[in-house]
């Protein structure tokens, strides 16, 4: 029998999880933006701690977001925060800087690391290389064709992880560029530790509205569309790619449940059913559309086409 995927899943609140769990998430990821990348939400400590207090009670588990670039001054606070996930009892830690596996090291030696830096996991030689120094997972580019990332499953020596469904990042700086130019033009811009839901880079020549947020990261500008694989999951599956990622950044509490759903119901049939997959995945492709917000259109990302730059 195929095996089936992890659905890994992203929480705005601690309030997710339980109807995450219900809706068919096998593992969540929660952090806060200090260590963490483009979270869907916020969780402090001790939100942490009530996390996976309730995902392990559904037997959902819990990957906590260290996948920051870390500079000097909080090399210390990267320890100590290791020492705390590792007390806190979270099932794995995502990471993208080497200074998160010396610490890890340290501190948690036992710990399951994700190596996960969004744009540089391209090919197996490097997926291998940090499975060499602990990391027992690949998060994949997201620039991939899917060619690619089934190259990548047959030769890697660790799980690979892909993205499926949701927005995805096209650049991101280190500045605060938006708070930075109201500044130059005479105008104060309160950033809060929160992401703005209603600003954008419009492209009038394509009609394209590129979501942009600042938090303590810098920049983050995503893409105009949302990646929707859940028709196309056969070759995935079939491949043995281990986790199914759906990114729930910007996106609200009610449609990050119900498109999990949806999710679960096809990768269950995928595997024990396809014919039954083949005859409804048309039908919650068109769900998820329907709940779709608006402006935000669905496609395969770059799955099945060369990337441009």
């Amino acid at each position: 029998m195929v095996k089936k995927p992890e659905l890994l899943v992203t929480p705005k609140t601690v309030n997710d999880i339980e109807q995450l769990a219900k809706a068919g998430a096998d593992a969540v990821i929660v952090g806060e933006q200090k260590f963490g990348l483009r979270l869907a939400g916020e969780f402090p400590r001790e939100e942490i701690k009530k996390a996976v207090e309730i995902a392990h009670q559904h037997n959902v588990k819990v990957y906590a977001a260290m996948n920051g670039l870390f500079h000097n001054e909080k090399v210390e606070d990267v320890t100590e925060y290791v020492a705390f996930l590792q007390e806190a009892g979270v099932d794995a830690i995502v990471f993208g800087d080497p200074a998160v596996v010396m610490a890890v090291r340290e501190m948690a030696p036992n710990m399951k690391l994700h190596w996960n830096t969004e744009i540089t996991a391209t090919n197996w030689f490097t997926c291998n290389y940090w499975g060499k120094r602990g990391a027992k997972r690949a998060v994949l580019a997201r620039e991939l064709s899917l060619d690619a990332v089934l190259e990548i499953k047959e030769h890697a020596h660790v799980e690979i992880e892909v993205q499926v469904h949701g927005m995805t990042c096209m650049f991101q700086s280190k500045r605060s560029l938006i708070g930075n130019y109201f500044e130059y033009q005479g105008k104060q811009m309160e950033l809060e530790k929160k992401y703005e839901e209603n600003m954008f880079l419009h492209d009038k020549e394509r009609e394209n509205k590129y979501p942009i947020f600042e938090d303590s990261n810098g920049t983050h500008i995503m893409s105009p569309n949302d990646i929707c694989m859940i028709d196309e999951l056969e070759e995935l599956i079939d491949g043995g790619i281990d986790s199914f990622k759906i990114d729930g950044v910007l996106k609200s509490s009610e449609y990050i449940i119900e498109v999990t759903k949806k999710y679960r119901k096809a990768i269950d049939l995928c595997v024990e059913d396809r014919e039954a997959y083949d005859s409804i995945k048309g039908q919650l492709y068109n769900e998820i559309e329907d709940i779709q917000p608006v402006n935000r259109s669905l496609d395969t990302g770059f799955f099945y086409k060369e990337t441009v730059y």
